[in-house]
């Protein structure tokens, strides 16, 4: 009898992977739960493992795109496991009648060893005189298609404001060491934005929509999404009902977060559900962006480097701690008043922290 080895769903948006490693070669036998492929998607990395015993027969090579639900593979479960060869015994030469040998061990069938998961192939380089070229990784053909596709079945536009820091960074040096002795966690500057997004979609619904074929939906939760880069590329874990965690519980939950992220364990069940995205690429620098939809979400704020410039204050020119901010939207979904009311709620709370920070 003969199994079919599917290629299992992994998030209600998802519906294709690249098949990018086969762990067992065509005609192995596997076990149940033995580590048979890995399927890359746009958001995560899956390794799907064996649910019967059998002989592997693989119909699908490396490398392909595959949709959710397609075989791949099937097992047959008719046929057994081949038995351990038991070693011969070896027939001993002549004995030499002055110096007898010490007789031979009794001959023992070889322990089994683990099977050995082959790595992912490389992509495959050439160097061409000046240049190089390398196949793209299977992750990244999937993110490539997931940032166009989002620029092509939406209408994007950018608005911009600045903020400044100046309060949120007195407030934070303020409390920060009793803060982190009381709850055991630094405070950041992405729990007082993740507040003040929370606030803005409280106050601007349409932004906390989204388009579902010809109907709108509009959420009435806040999973807010944060933008991370990991070794395997771009990644936006989830901090679910952020209106009801402080500060704190938020920096506990980020907390959690870069550490999976650095452990590699990062889950799909972590990055799915969100509905509007925090990108912060003044981490490395970036003074001014527009950021890219995460689909099917309607907004996603772009945060920016600190940076002293002169801004006039009461009639004076003072140098103040200022950050650029970045609102791209849907412009099916929001009118471009409500972008920059919206840009504008998460100045004022950003401005003005002690109120999140109370909350």
């Amino acid at each position: 009898m003969s199994v079919a080895v599917i290629v299992p769903a992994v998030g209600e948006s998802i519906t294709s992977g690249v098949l990018s490693a086969w762990h067992k070669k065509d005609g192995d036998h596997v076990v149940v739960g033995d580590l048979l492929f890995t399927l890359d998607t746009d958001k995560v990395s899956s390794e799907v493992t064996a649910l019967e015993a059998g002989v592997l027969k693989i119909t699908v090579a490396e490398g392909a795109e595959v949709p959710i639900g397609s075989t791949v593979a099937e097992i047959d479960t008719a046929a057994k496991a081949p038995a351990a060869k038991v070693e011969e015994k070896v027939t001993s030469e002549k004995v030499d009648e002055k110096k007898p040998e010490a007789p031979a061990p009794k001959a023992e069938a070889p322990k089994p060893v683990a099977p050995v998961t082959s790595p992912s192939p490389a992509p495959k380089v050439q160097t061409e005189g000046r240049v190089t070229r390398r196949k793209l990784t299977p992750l990244r053909r999937k993110i490539a298609l997931q940032l166009v596709n989002a620029q092509q079945t939406a209408a994007i536009l950018t608005t911009f404001n600045e903020v400044d820091m100046s309060a949120v960074m007195n407030l934070r040096k303020e409390v920060q060491e009793c803060f982190q002795a009381k709850y055991g966690v630094k405070l950041g500057f992405m729990s007082f934005f993740i507040k003040a997004v929370v606030e803005a979609l409280q106050a601007i619904p349409q932004i906390n929509a989204q388009l579902e074929g010809d109907e709108l939906i509009e959420n009435h939760y806040y999973d807010i999404g944060v933008a991370v880069g990991t070794e395997k590329g771009l990644m936006v874990p989830v901090l679910r009902d952020c209106e009801k965690l402080s500060l704190a519980g938020l920096e506990k939950e980020l907390l959690g977060f870069a550490v999976k992220a650095r452990e590699g364990k990062i889950g799909l069940s972590d990055l799915q559900g969100g509905c509007f995205t925090i990108s912060n690429g003044g981490v490395y620098g970036s003074l001014l962006s527009t950021p890219i939809l995460n689909p099917p979400q309607s907004g996603i704020l772009g945060m920016h480097k600190i940076q002293e410039r002169p801004v006039a204050i009461n009639g004076k020119i003072e140098i103040r701690p200022m950050m650029y901010l970045a609102l791209s939207y849907d412009h099916r979904v929001v009118d471009g008043k409500e972008a920059v009311t919206f840009l504008i709620k998460i100045k004022e709370a950003l401005e003005n922290p002690v109120r999140l920070f109370l909350d």
